[in-house]
């Protein structure tokens, strides 16, 4: 069986080849020279060959050193090239930043919000998977992912962006012909548009101030699992949705929607951003981050959020 590499003791080789002493070599590598000394005995044991001639004056490399002294110098470089090019990545804004988010979020509100970033971080390259189903962060390389739910407990590490409401939406046309509902039992009447990860489904949970809760099946004529596919039926007057703030928001500025029932709330939901595990996050991600945060918290559709202790 292959035996992994002792590539540590090549380049302390590489090093003692090109310092000629032991002793400068520790120094530099903050080593002790005790640890020098074994990493090369390491290496003559393995190759069952002797590396470096010693006397008491002087060394210098057998032909066995001369062999393998230019593979283990470039061991040498590429492990110094390798950690000088991730801790600069670390600490400089550049580098590619995996992000997953819900689709119709994604393209609704994350995209416009990436150009800022990308024009104030040109060095920075953004590799963007949208998708309403919850991917594995850690197995799946991603940096961080934008969530609309109320998390469950998690090992990821979260951060509370904003509130987003869930309003009960249809189309000026639709309630004339089928008139406004006032309480969820009127929607017993009414056609239903219904997302497919809906926690509820189709059973419609509202909640009042002082009539506390009610909970109302619907009669539901189309289903989607992309909430967006749901805006051409609404606008079209097929039927009523429970449609998040940020999805509607424009059309109810224009009327082209309107909102019913605002005294019987739906529990909102909350955009997270989630990261994997482990609190020192390059500065690149760190920035889109806080690029995230501000943008989406200025938003008109978007509550505030609440405190979190996990990020």
């Amino acid at each position: 069986m292959n035996k992994l590499p002792d590539l540590e003791a090549w380049a302390i080789f590489a090093k003692v080849a090109e310092t000629g002493s032991f002793a400068r070599t520790a120094a530099e590598f903050s080593l002790s020279q005790a640890t020098v000394s074994k990493a090369i005995s390491r290496l003559e044991t393995r190759m069952k060959t002797v590396l470096f001639h010693r006397t008491s004056r002087r060394m210098s490399l057998t032909a066995s050193g001369h062999a393998a002294l230019g593979r283990a110098a470039r061991i040498l470089r590429e492990g110094q090239a390798v950690e000088a090019e991730v801790a600069e990545q670390s600490t400089t804004l550049r580098g590619v930043i995996r992000l997953s988010a819900p689709m119709s979020f994604g393209i609704a509100r994350l995209a416009p919000a990436l150009p800022g970033f990308l024009q104030a971080h040109p060095d920075v390259k953004l590799d963007v998977q949208f998708n309403d189903n919850q991917v594995d962060l850690v197995a799946d390389r991603f940096d961080l992912a934008l969530r609309l739910a109320n998390l469950e407990d998690s090992s990821l590490l979260a951060r509370q962006l904003c509130k987003v409401q869930i309003l009960l939406v249809g189309s000026p046309a639709y309630f004339e012909r089928h008139g406004r509902p006032c309480h969820p039992r009127d929607l017993a009447h009414h056609k239903a548009l219904q997302y497919s990860y809906a926690r509820s489904g189709a059973n419609w949970r509202f909640r009042h101030p002082q009539h506390g809760e009610f909970t109302q099946s619907m009669a539901v004529q189309l289903q989607a699992n992309n909430a967006e596919a749901l805006t051409p039926a609404l606008l079209a007057g097929l039927g009523l949705a429970l449609q998040p703030a940020f999805l509607v928001w424009q059309e109810l500025q224009s009327g082209t929607l309107e909102s019913v029932m605002e005294d019987w709330q739906v529990e909102p939901i909350a955009l997270h951003i989630l990261t994997p595990p482990g609190r020192n996050r390059p500065a690149r991600v760190q920035a889109l981050i806080e690029h995230l945060a501000k943008s989406f918290a200025s938003e008109p559709w978007a509550g505030v959020a609440e405190l979190v202790g996990r990020f």
